[in-house]
């Protein structure tokens, strides 16, 4: 007896971006749609302090802005970054100056924070191809062992808050007089 395996069928880029927006948000990668997890407390805070804080410092200067959940489509995906940091000069606008709704390349700086149900390897695929495709650095914290994963073209990191709690991380250039380390985004999550 011969078994034949139906080869699952592949959706291209374009039906994936004609289909409506999912909540959470669905990323599209490889011809399969990939839902990303609902973000708990931790998950949550962390995504809003960071992006408070990497704006605090650098958007009133014009260096860069932090955007959450962010849908950036480039290289044949459409990802959601959880948090994306786009330089000033790398801001898609309208023809009236306001910031774009579509956003054609990966952030400058992306950062993702791990969900518990979530698969690291599918977040680092994702970070390597930003950088792949121009990012300069990319981040993956998480909060279950309270470290961050410092991504930079030829170079990976690991910070862990508990026994490097001085060590300053990377930011994206341009930003380095904001110095902050893991142990301080992991204090956030006290309240």
């Amino acid at each position: 007896m011969v078994t034949t395996l139906e080869k699952p069928q592949t959706l291209s880029l374009e039906a994936f971006l004609a289909l409506p927006e999912t909540q959470p948000a669905s990323e599209y990668a490889h011809g399969s749609i990939t839902q990303k997890p609902m973000p708990k407390g931790k998950h949550s805070r962390l995504q809003t302090r960071l992006s408070r804080a990497i704006d605090l410092i650098a958007e009133e200067p014009q260096l860069a802005l932090a955007l959450t959940e962010l849908r950036c489509t480039f290289a044949g995906r459409s990802i959601v970054a959880d948090i994306a940091v786009i330089r000033w000069q790398n801001l898609p606008r309208d023809p009236d100056g306001e910031i774009s709704n579509q956003f054609s390349h990966p952030p400058d700086w992306i950062i993702e924070i791990l969900s518990p149900d979530q698969s690291s390897i599918l977040v680092i695929d994702k970070i390597l191809l930003c950088l792949k495709e121009g990012s300069e650095l990319g981040w993956l914290i998480d909060p279950a062992t309270k470290s961050i994963m410092i991504f930079q073209t030829g170079s990976t990191q690991i910070c862990f808050a508990d026994s490097e709690p001085q060590q300053v991380l990377p930011v994206l250039t341009g930003l380095e007089t904001w110095q902050i380390t893991a142990s301080d985004i992991f204090a956030w999550l006290k309240v």
